[in-house]
């Protein structure tokens, strides 16, 4: 079905973001990353205690492909 748009005001878009005005079939943005955190880093909250003793993160990676997007298009 078409679609009539008015005027629009687009302020930003972000780096991985899609923006579509109008008709659309099929959107898939598609997005990777690798993320390395040591112990208690994603921890959210108000009073949060975390009490580690050594803690190391690992960032060596051999094979440098973990999940390949080829055809995701």
């Amino acid at each position: 079905m078409p679609a009539i748009v008015g005027s629009i005001s687009i302020t930003s878009i972000g780096n991985s973001s899609v923006l579509n005005v109008g008709d659309v079939q099929s959107m898939c943005p598609v997005s990777y990353a690798k993320t390395y955190a040591g112990a208690g880093s994603f921890n959210t909250g108000d009073h949060i205690n975390v009490q580690n003793g050594y803690s190391m993160t690992y960032t060596y990676d051999a094979d440098n492909n973990d999940q390949n997007v080829v055809a995701n298009n």
